[in-house]
């Protein structure tokens, strides 16, 4: 049935995404067939609409604020700056830190992705016998993300309820 609704503020939502970067490169999407022809299928990954729900944060915020207005079936491709994504890119969050301190004894490769004592996993810019430059901003800090996004589904309240087989 189609249903004529837009998304208003607090709808739970059902979203097909793509995202890209500004040359057109794929980074992320839900849809398994874009994963496939973007190079970035990853076999162990369900590929399913994004459940959130709309401007609550749940998601970064162009995308929240990107989806209030849709109505189910209609697609439309966001530009999001970085301030709406990710963050600015901030030259602070990278950080010469001793190997000790990681607890680790072997200096880490530059490009691979350690995990730090306190659980963040981070990007190794360069080490040495003693310490390692590791950068802690979130790897899309600071880039312009292209969105396409199909709305799915906008999910009731008493849908949830049924969902979920609880009274919300």
């Amino acid at each position: 049935m189609e249903n004529s609704q837009a998304v208003e503020t607090g709808n739970y939502v059902l979203v097909d995404y793509t995202g890209k970067f500004e040359d057109g490169k794929v980074f992320e999407t839900t849809v398994k067939e874009r994963a496939l022809e973007a190079g970035i299928y990853e076999e162990a990954r369900k590929y399913t609409p994004l459940f959130f729900r709309a401007n609550a944060r749940q998601v970064i915020k162009g995308l929240d604020k990107g989806v209030v207005g849709m109505k189910e079936g209609e697609e439309k491709t966001l530009t999001i700056p970085p301030e709406e994504a990710y963050g600015e890119y901030r030259d602070y969050m990278v950080q010469d830190i001793p190997l000790a301190r990681l607890e680790i004894e072997t200096p880490p490769e530059a490009g691979e992705k350690i995990t730090t004592p306190g659980g963040r996993e981070v990007k190794v810019l360069a080490s040495t016998g003693t310490h390692a430059t590791l950068d802690f901003n979130h790897e899309l800090a600071g880039k312009t993300l292209v969105m396409e996004v199909k709305l799915v589904s906008i999910i009731g309240v008493d849908g949830l309820d049924h969902m979920s087989g609880q009274n919300l």
